[in-house]
């Protein structure tokens, strides 16, 4: 067996035959043995699904819960640089000691006869869910990987569920109707369990999925709503939302966490209808202080972030600064062979005219050249194709001025290689 956490996510790439297998029998079975399903994984479990927005949501309820001093802990996929990234509790990520541990218990439990296949996801899945269950927690906070309805974090009941957004991505697995995708992702309500609904442009399929069960419906918009609208970043803004009694409740002055507002207030309702009681001060601390790597994170000239499809695109479109006075704005992308890079590189266009396209490895790998004709189709202008991220960052580091800035993005592949490394930086002599 195993006995280092390299040496078991080896293991696991070794347990299944395909990497994605949908469906909820085996990893339940596996789950009853472990005794996962007997007991709640903490007092309070929110379950957070969509197709953008999981992340920061995630890391915004975890950050306000433990500034109003719960006990929390958290589950999140994939990771940037460490697979310890993926379990946190009480706002630290977990140990390898903790994560061997759990994944012991994984290993015994399905090697039970009948003895039961997982996936790399499944056994994570269930090592998470070991550790957060015995953490003695006030608050677990789960993102749904791929999906909702058959995704493996779906085998637990959550006293809330919330759906961010619904955008085309894994079309491959969830297709490309955005009603179906949305009935998907509403698989993780529960019959009179608050749903919450987090963007003003979900299918009508959610609200519909959530009334089919009979799960109380908070919608952004309606049950609950923020004053942000149009404002310019790093404007305050006021939160108003609902209690699980009923009660109106209203935030002000709230800073902005550098991360979608909308976001933002599905977070605070969901905590709401969890029951913290919510206060001004912690939430504003934590919000003036939430980090989420890799989603707009500066490093000097350069701003790296995940964000993998149009919508995602978009909203970095939207929120990218200009460069200084005299300073070009260049794209660094690498993208995966099952995303819609068509659809990025329109989104980013507005904004990013120069490009470096970067090679990503891997069976769903995309060469560079590939997306510099893209870009090139598309009006903008390749000026060089890395066999890597890195690579690609280094041909910029010859060519950077002072007063140039660069969005690296398209895949947390590429946002991981580039945090691996120390990012060139512009010196002052180069024009």
């Amino acid at each position: 067996m195993p006995s280092t956490l390299a040496e078991w996510l080896n293991h696991l790439e070794t347990l299944h035959p395909v990497g994605i297998d949908m469906g909820l029998e085996r990893v339940s079975q596996v789950a009853r043995r472990m005794g996962l399903l007997d007991r709640p994984l903490a007092r309070q479990v929110i379950t957070v699904a969509g197709t953008n927005g999981k992340g920061s949501t995630l890391a915004m309820i975890d950050a306000v819960a433990r500034a109003h001093g719960l006990r929390t802990g958290t589950y999140t996929s994939p990771h940037l640089l460490r697979y310890n990234e993926r379990v946190t509790l009480e706002g630290r990520e977990a140990s390898d000691q903790t994560l061997v541990e759990g994944f012991i218990q994984v290993e015994d439990a399905r090697l039970e006869a009948p003895a039961i296949s997982l996936t790399y996801f499944e056994a994570g899945t269930l090592c998470a869910l070991w550790c957060l269950a015995n953490a003695e927690l006030d608050l677990a906070v789960l993102e749904v990987g791929l999906g909702g309805r058959l995704d493996a974090v779906n085998i637990i009941d959550a006293d809330v569920a919330i759906v961010t957004t619904i955008a085309l991505d894994h079309a491959n697995f969830l297709g490309t109707d955005l009603a179906q995708i949305g009935r998907e992702k509403a698989g993780i309500f529960r019959p009179l369990k608050p749903a919450v609904l987090g963007s003003l442009t979900l299918p009508t399929s959610v609200l519909d999925t959530a009334i089919a069960v009979a799960a109380p419906s908070y919608v952004l918009g309606v049950g609950f709503s923020h004053s942000a609208g149009d404002e310019p970043p790093g404007t305050p803004w006021c939160w108003h939302g609902l209690n699980r009694e009923g009660d109106t409740l209203s935030l002000d002055a709230l800073p902005d966490p550098g991360l979608p507002i909308d976001n933002a207030a599905t977070a605070l309702q969901a905590l709401a209808l969890a029951g913290v009681p919510l206060k001004v001060r912690p939430v504003s601390e934590a919000l003036a202080t939430v980090t989420l790597p890799g989603r707009m994170q500066w490093s000097g000239q350069w701003c790296l972030d995940v964000g993998h499809n149009p919508h995602a695109a978009s909203y970095l479109a939207r929120r990218l600064p200009a460069p200084p006075a005299g300073g070009r704005q260049w794209g660094l992308l690498g993208m995966l062979n099952d995303k819609d890079a068509d659809g990025v590189i329109e989104a980013l266009l507005p904004r990013i005219r120069d490009w470096v396209c970067v090679s990503l490895e891997g069976e769903r790998g995309r060469l560079a050249s590939e997306l510099a004709e893209r870009i090139t189709s598309l009006g903008g202008r390749v000026y060089h194709c890395a066999d890597s991220p890195q690579a690609g960052a280094e041909w910029l580091a010859r060519r950077l001025t002072p007063e140039d800035r660069v969005l690296a993005t398209g895949s947390f592949f590429t946002v991981a290689a580039l945090l691996a490394m120390s990012l060139p930086q512009a010196s002052p002599q180069a024009r």
